[in-house]
């Protein structure tokens, strides 16, 4: 016998997809920070050349016209992932590792043609995305313990299934996290590619209708790259370490804070898309029935 999805409303409100009410990722992801996290993610992930190439080569995200359409799509997808029912967890993974399948691009130093969906590159992605979140997260004054830490990263291994990863081959605590950062360090540089993309993320105007992003969209891509590791500010050619390096830290995580508890107080319809609205919405919603 063959087994049909259930779509009814029911099951809709009752599905929690791959996290959950006691998830570390709830907690996480339900909070304004995320938007700070999601450029911080963007500044690293530019720095690996090949993933650069390949998004620069390939994604609307580093046109100027249409580049927060492609960054809302993103943000859509994260919001499904993370807080949709399982079946809309599939049909968007589904559909990512469909587009992804059919992109190459082109490495600029040697000419050689890969594919975008090339594991080591996927895992890079995945890697690049949550650990920012998390540094941000902590950041901006997130109460979360080391074994909370460690337990976000065992969960987004379920994130990163979803575009086509093995689990097991993916970082599950901070410790795991930070080695694979020390092994990929050697590859990473701000390519002009890169360079020229988060130049443009910096002065790309927000719509009318988020009109907090509007307010403090200049401010999130410096917060972002501000935030990242002292290695990688190194390579935005910032101060990673000593006395420089620890003053900026301090400075932008006061400024990160500030920003939070700003976007915090600001009505749900202005700090984000519809879709993540609606899916952190219901998110905070079952966390407070549970």
């Amino acid at each position: 016998m063959t087994a049909t999805a259930d779509h009814s409303p029911q099951h809709a409100a009752t599905d929690t997809g791959l996290f959950g009410p006691g998830s570390v990722t709830w907690r996480i992801h339900t909070d304004p920070a995320m938007w700070i996290a999601a450029f911080s993610a963007l500044a690293l992930q530019s720095l690996h050349p090949r993933t650069m190439w390949g998004t620069y080569q390939n994604s609307a995200l580093f046109r100027r016209r249409t580049a927060l359409a492609r960054l809302f799509r993103t943000a859509d997808f994260v919001a499904t992932r993370t807080f949709g029912s399982t079946e809309e967890v599939r049909e968007v993974g589904s559909r990512v590792r469909r587009i992804h399948a059919a992109l190459t691009g082109v490495d600029e130093r040697t000419g050689e043609r890969f594919p975008v969906d090339d594991e080591e590159n996927l895992l890079w992605v995945h890697c690049a995305e949550v650990y920012p979140y998390l540094l941000v997260a902590r950041a901006c004054g997130i109460p979360l313990t080391d074994a909370e830490a460690d337990g976000y990263f065992a969960e987004q291994r379920r994130s990163a299934a979803v575009v086509g990863l093995a689990p097991e081959r993916v970082p599950g605590s901070v410790a795991e996290m930070e080695e694979y950062f020390r092994r990929m360090l050697p590859e990473l540089r701000l390519t002009t590619s890169a360079r020229r993309g988060m130049r443009m993320w910096m002065n790309t105007p927000a719509p009318k209708r988020l009109i907090a992003l509007r307010l403090v969209y200049p401010l999130l891509g410096v917060l972002g790259v501000g935030l990242l590791p002292g290695w990688a500010r190194r390579l935005y050619g910032l101060p990673g370490s000593g006395i420089t390096g620890r003053a900026l830290e301090a400075l932008i995580r006061w400024s990160a804070r500030l920003t939070r508890a700003v976007m915090v107080r600001l009505p749900e319809r202005y700090t984000g898309t519809a879709e993540q609205v609606r899916q952190v919405r219901r998110a905070k919603r079952i966390m407070r029935e549970n």
